[in-house]
């Protein structure tokens, strides 16, 4: 079975030319302004809305993981369509891009089965906080096989344990996907999402109930409880809002991307 593409010319573009050209873009952008940091690491935080808002952003996080030089990536986003309890596993054999499919790491697919007891809920992987995440892995990571987990209603300690598994691995990582506050003013979406991004920082999950309105907030706490359980620290990478992309400042959605190591 393989993973369709479900949000394809809607958040990102559906012709491997078009996204090129997003990459092209993004990258001379950051390139002109900063150097990438020079780690390796297995954990990043990534936004998820349409690209022209917030792929700059995840791009970033992704051409960090370059580093990394490894086989496997979950990539783990909250489900916005579909209401369930606990965590859905994706078993499909491969995944589509306009770039071609990425396979899936079937192993860790039955040993994620296996020791947490995981099913598979189909309607959840038409899921857009996990799929806009594949373009940048194909194109940045290159032959990389991947798994995809989505949340509904579940518990970050529940999760951090199959992050902690996942990091475990010499081979593998984790992508997690959240966009941060929604439909704020500008000025208002800047106060919130600054508590977001000093619970990132600062590996704060009690700060992360504090006015943080992340709706990855549960994946997000989660890594946060992995990063200290395993002695990660956090850096954040990029923070900004649409109001960047539209300059519409009176309904902005925030994004972050952040990455992990040891």
């Amino acid at each position: 079975m393989t993973r369709q593409m479900s949000v394809a010319g809607t958040f990102y573009p559906a012709r491997e030319s078009e996204l090129d050209r997003y990459f092209e873009h993004f990258n001379k952008l950051y390139d002109e302004q900063a150097s990438l940091p020079n780690v390796k690491s297995k954990a990043v935080i990534v936004p998820h809305a349409g690209y022209v808002y917030s792929g700059y952003t995840a791009s970033i996080a992704y051409r960090v993981l370059q580093n990394s030089n490894l086989k496997t990536f979950v990539v783990i986003g909250p489900s916005h369509r579909v209401a369930f309890e606990g965590v859905s596993l994706c078993d499909a054999q491969s995944y589509e891009t306009p770039f071609g499919s990425l396979q899936s790491s079937g192993g860790l697919v039955e040993e994620l089965r296996e020791n947490f007891g995981l099913r598979t809920i189909v309607n959840a992987h038409a899921e857009h906080s996990t799929e806009v995440q594949f373009p940048f892995i194909i194109r940045y990571l290159g032959d990389v096989n991947i798994v995809e987990l989505v949340y509904s209603s579940a518990e970050p300690a529940f999760l951090s344990e199959i992050i902690d598994f996942i990091l475990q691995k010499e081979d593998c990582g984790v992508v997690i996907s959240t966009d941060l506050s929604h439909f704020y003013t500008l000025e208002d979406a800047n106060t919130l999402d600054k508590i977001c991004l000093n619970a990132i920082k600062n590996l704060d999950t009690d700060q992360l109930h504090r006015g943080c309105e992340a709706c990855g907030m549960i994946g997000v706490e989660a890594m946060l409880l992995s990063a200290k359980k395993l002695g990660l620290d956090c850096d954040i990478l990029d923070y900004r809002t649409s109001a960047d992309a539209s300059d519409d400042t009176s309904r902005v959605v925030g994004y972050v991307s952040a990455y992990f190591t040891s």
